[in-house]
Parts: structure tokens; sequence; C-alpha cells
């Protein structure tokens, strides 16, 4: 099986190291992004001068029906059917508590983190077929609840979680794995998104390992549940949060 996998959110953070992990393993890769195309596209440039793989970016908005449904159907042109999944986009807005949060607000954290993984969900395992997998990127926020800061994302992450249980358990008769990954404190721009950049550096007291993560360390669990040397996962989730 020529294996190709979609990565959503590609163009940065655990995106970006996912894609860079699955090409120096020989897969296809179409990296999708909203609005940073110059980034996408850097990406794109190094994966095939140093891999030698077929790499394509594809923009789109996966929160969007039409949009997810356009991009499946240039990946099929390009690169083939889908075989891995990496459902990776999200946003993470500015630190408040749920007193002050709108509604404005929480619908487009849903709509934005839930129902993009949703839709790539549903047109990927039309495509696959037995041998195939897809990853959901939730986060230990799902666990934890983020408080006084991102309750609304950690509740789209748990969304997130209840997805990943119950597609696996609807697909597993066909072959097909579904799992997920909770990472935890990762030094990434998303911080930045929130209002604070150097928050894993404040908080990092409190994690066990005492550090933040990096994303190529979440991208190598990721890696391992795409892989054939996870082949009888389905339905459970990876914590890459330094023992929180």
């Amino acid at each position: 099986m020529n294996r190709i996998a979609l990565i959503t959110g590609g163009g940065r953070g655990i995106g970006t190291a996912t894609a860079r992990h699955l090409a120096r393993q020989g897969y296809q890769l179409c990296i999708n992004y909203r609005h940073d195309r110059g980034s996408a596209e850097a990406l794109v440039a190094e994966i095939r001068a140093q891999h030698s793989v077929p790499c394509i970016a594809v923009q789109a908005d996966v929160s969007v029906e039409a949009e997810v449904m356009r991009l499946f159907d240039e990946m099929d042109l390009r690169l083939g059917p889908i075989t891995h999944l990496v459902n990776n986009a999200g946003i993470l807005q500015p630190q408040m508590r749920v007193l002050e949060m709108s509604a404005e607000r929480i619908n487009k954290t849903l709509t934005t983190n839930v129902t993009s993984y949703f839709l790539c969900c549903r047109e990927a395992v039309r495509r696959m077929v037995p041998g195939c997998a897809i990853v959901n990127v939730s986060s230990a926020a799902a666990r934890l609840g983020s408080a006084g800061e991102y309750v609304d994302y950690a509740a789209s992450k748990g969304a997130i979680d209840v997805l990943t249980k119950g597609l696996s358990l609807e697909v597993a008769a066909q072959g097909i794995r579904v799992n997920g990954v909770r990472p935890g404190f990762i030094h990434t721009d998303m911080h930045a998104d929130g209002g604070e950049p150097g928050r894993v550096e404040r908080v990092k007291g409190n994690i066990p390992l005492l550090r933040g993560g990096q994303p190529a360390e979440v991208a190598a669990a990721i890696a391992w549940l795409l892989s054939d040397e996870a082949s009888y996962a389905t339905g459970t989730f990876i914590d890459v949060a330094g023992g929180r």
C-alpha cells in the first residue's frame, strides 16, 4: 500500500513536525493550511528536497464542509486516495474565564476544533480500506479542564476524545484504526494565539518532567499510532504531557 497522509493544520507546530517525521518514513503527504501559504509551501519544498517524496500543500478551511470536500478531491487527483489522516487543525483563543465568553467565541472554537475533525474523518473513511489509520490530535486539556484560561478549548478536545472512541468502534470491522494523541504543554506558536507566548516556561515547574515538550516528541507518538507497529491499537490515546 502506498502510504498517502493528510495533515490538517500542517503548516506549523505539531503539524510541521509530523510532516517531517512521516516524510522520513516515506509517506506521500498533503499539507493542509488555512492562511499561512508561505510556511506550508516552504515545508513542501523542504520535504521534496530532503526526502524525494511526493508532497503538496492545499489551502482549505476544514471547518467548512465544501472546502473539506474540495481538499479531499484535490488530494485524490494529485496523490491518490488517502490512507492515513492526522487531524491536527485547531485554534486557541485569548485566555478568559467561562463567565466572560461569548456565544460567538464558543461557537468558533467548537466549529474549528470539532466540526473539522468530524468532516475530515468522514471523508477519509469514505476512501479508506483495511490497514488505513486516523490519528486525532486532542490535548491534555481534555483531562485537566484549563480552568481560568481555555475551558472552551478543553471542551472541544473532550469532544475529540469521544469522536475518537466512537468512530474507532464504528470502523473497526472495516480494518480502519482510529486513535488519539493528547499533547500537554508543547513549545509551539499556539500559546501566542492565546495571548501568552511564554506560557510553557511559566508552568513548567508544575510538570513532573519539569520542562515543556517539543513538537517532534508529539510527532513520534502520532507516527507510531499510524504505523503497522500499532496494528492492534484502536480507540486508544497516548498522553504526551510530561507526566501530567
